[in-house]
């Protein structure tokens, strides 16, 4: 299999998976806020909507944002005329556009074959200089994300162990080589030791150019440890506030810069 097959089965999982917990909430949960400003559950149902909308070729609405602080730049902004453009429309109405667009592009995928990595991704997100494998690499993300805001908001924790869950830590867990040195600035020789439940710990370093990188193995002296538990993690580099869990063993005040430095995705 190749990598991007397996994203896409990752994708396809986390449709199921989104899709069933929208459907088992009752209708007064989907006004509930979520850790993402501005956003209700009903909001984050109507942008993925939008999302898988657009990926199966759906066209977007152009509409006029207004009263929405938390739509910043080109991008938040976009992102808010999906949510404005399906205010109308019912909870069964945006369920169903979630699985019929992700069926329409699922079905493609099959008859067409998984693209080419390199290739330039599928529109809108072409445009914004996506590759294939960026764009495949980042739907499993957002969907699983997406879902855990839908579960914190209502109190129904749970699908930690999905192949969404572990891609989305793995993913999340690349970019600290990148916080360690360019966020947080930290001298060559550095390394850092990353645990999450679950998951191999990782070590991360700066090297002697000054840019941060992966080690093969982690060293049995580190500078600083993080520890978390998955949903931690996940909450922390999401960017969906700060863990509870997490535990900083070595240079605490290092480990308290890379915490504030460590989200890698809104």
């Amino acid at each position: 299999m190749s990598e991007l097959s397996a994203y896409v089965d990752i994708w396809w999982s986390g449709i199921t998976d989104f899709t069933l917990l929208l459907e088992e909430l009752p209708q007064e949960a989907w006004a509930t806020p979520t850790d993402l400003p501005g956003w209700t559950v009903r909001d984050v149902a109507a942008h993925t909507a939008h999302l898988e909308h657009l990926l199966a070729g759906g066209r977007h609405d152009d509409i006029k944002v207004v009263d929405a602080p938390h739509a910043r730049g080109f991008m938040g902004e976009f992102t808010e005329q999906g949510v404005i453009a399906r205010l109308s429309r019912s909870k069964d109405e945006l369920i169903n556009e979630i699985r019929e667009s992700a069926t329409a592009t699922h079905t493609a995928i099959l008859s067409d074959g998984v693209p080419e990595g390199t290739t330039p991704a599928r529109e809108p997100f072409g445009s914004i200089g996506w590759t294939s494998r960026t764009l495949w690499r980042n739907r499993p993300l957002d969907l699983w994300m997406h879902e855990q805001d839908v579960r914190r908001a209502v109190g129904i924790p749970g699908n930690l162990d999905s192949p969404g869950a572990l891609h989305s830590i793995n993913y999340l867990s690349d970019s600290l080589g990148l916080v360690l040195a360019k966020r947080v600035g930290a001298p060559a020789g550095t390394v850092l030791r990353l645990e999450v439940d679950g998951h191999t710990p990782r070590g991360f370093t700066v090297n002697e150019s000054g840019r941060g990188e992966e080690l093969d193995e982690v060293p049995s002296s580190v500078d600083v440890t993080l520890s978390f538990d998955r949903e931690s993690f996940a909450r922390v580099a999401g960017g969906r506030g700060t863990a509870d869990r997490v535990t900083i063993s070595g240079d605490e005040e290092l480990g308290a810069k890379i915490l504030s430095a460590m989200v890698v995705t809104p």
